[in-house]
């Protein structure tokens, strides 16, 4: 039998005797003996810790050889089985047995397996939200182009019989949004790509989302720039609120400038379907509530997914909005996304020196436009003004 066999025996004689000695122990506590059951299965263990003892001591003696006169350590198995202890348990005059190990076996890191968890342990992913207030148009095409209305005088006006008619004034211009791309890359090697399917697969999700993540961002805020999204806070695509912290009384002011806009929207003639917040805004605005006390926590309720509604609106945080900058708005009516490309990841070896070097350059991207059609539709700016 080899030592790790031995190894093995022992710790499994070792369990056995742990459990017939609570066994005995509950025996005398109930009975006031130890019956002859329990007895002969404790003799029985006794015996095989000693074959193991000697076993163990056989393959110490075919070990190395010491220098004369060194004395050779008892391993811990025959430390056992040569106690007092022991042999008074093994004669019946103890029901446990107690030995002190004099040296300790141990084992380096090296021989241990370790509990490799199945997967990829994740990181972080904000949620996306502001896609979802816009409707999707598909398009071919490299740009979009429609007619908006600049302005509108409205004069109608009673007429009496007879009399010349009031004339009104409408205009348009012609807008060109070209369709914009988001994209990043990176390498991973070929072996990677073959050999690992799952850590592949998370590449390319973590790859998608990047994208996403940015698409997030300039929808919202995006200069119109080349290669610029126009976001919807883009000059020109909203309608400053104009309100000044003078005009927002003296308690709850985030609250009063929300109701104000939201207001002003419904009066110019657009039932606002969002109230876009930085999440961190939409935290200090909750606690405003929670501060000012439970009427007014209940301000804000909540549907029956969890998402907030403020003054019957429901509310979106979205980590595209810049911080201290907020709007309301009917997204529906103020424009549309027009899809050019979804996300699309491809993979290629042909990149610079990928070929020699065994990499592959993943690359993904998306085209896009935002076409902010009614500004008026939108009322935003800082949360809190000066």
């Amino acid at each position: 039998m080899s030592l790790e066999a031995i190894m093995k025996s022992l710790e499994t004689v070792e369990r056995n005797l742990a459990a017939m000695s609570t066994k005995a122990d509950g025996e005398m506590q109930t009975l006031g003996k130890v019956t002859a059951d329990t007895k002969a299965a404790l003799d029985n263990i006794g015996t095989q810790q000693r074959e193991l003892a000697d076993r163990l001591t056989t393959l110490e003696q075919k070990g190395v050889l010491r220098p004369e006169g060194e004395k050779a350590e008892d391993g811990w198995g025959a430390q056992f089985v040569k106690s007092d202890s022991f042999k008074a348990f093994s004669q019946g005059g103890a029901q446990k047995v107690r030995v002190e190990v004099k040296n300790t076996l141990t084992g380096s890191d090296t021989n241990v397996a370790p509990d490799r968890r199945p997967g990829i342990v994740p990181g972080a992913t904000n949620r996306l939200t502001i896609e979802s207030l816009y409707s999707h148009i598909p398009t071919t095409s490299n740009a979009i182009e429609y007619t908006k209305e600049a302005s509108f005088t409205n004069s109608a006006a009673e007429a009496a019989e007879g009399a010349a008619k009031a004339e009104s004034a409408l205009t348009w211009s012609l807008v060109n949004m070209p369709v914009s791309t988001v994209a990043h890359w990176i390498k991973i090697s070929r072996q990677l790509a073959m050999d690992n399917v799952a850590l592949a697969a998370y590449v390319d999700a973590r790859m998608r989302y990047g994208v996403q993540r940015k698409v997030e961002t300039q929808l919202v805020s995006g200069d119109g720039t080349a290669p610029n999204i126009s976001g919807f806070l883009d000059s020109g695509n909203y309608t400053a609120h104009g309100y000044a912290d003078a005009a927002l009384g003296s308690i709850l002011k985030k609250l009063v400038l929300v109701r104000k806009i939201i207001g002003d929207l419904e009066v110019a003639g657009y039932e606002p379907d969002a109230i876009v917040f930085n999440p961190a805004d939409w935290a200090a605005v909750e606690i405003d509530l929670l501060t000012a006390g439970t009427a007014n926590a209940a301000r804000v309720q909540y549907d029956e997914a969890g998402n907030p509604r403020l003054f019957g609106v429901p509310v979106v945080k979205s980590v595209g909005m810049t911080a201290d900058t907020f709007a309301v708005g009917n997204f529906r009516q103020h424009g549309n996304i027009y899809d050019r490309e979804g996300v699309v990841v491809q993979m290629s070896e042909s990149d610079s020196d990928n070929f020699t070097k065994n990499l592959i350059t993943l690359r993904a991207e998306r085209r896009l436009a935002l076409t902010s059609e009614i500004p008026a539709a939108i009322r935003a700016g800082d949360l809190t003004p000066a």
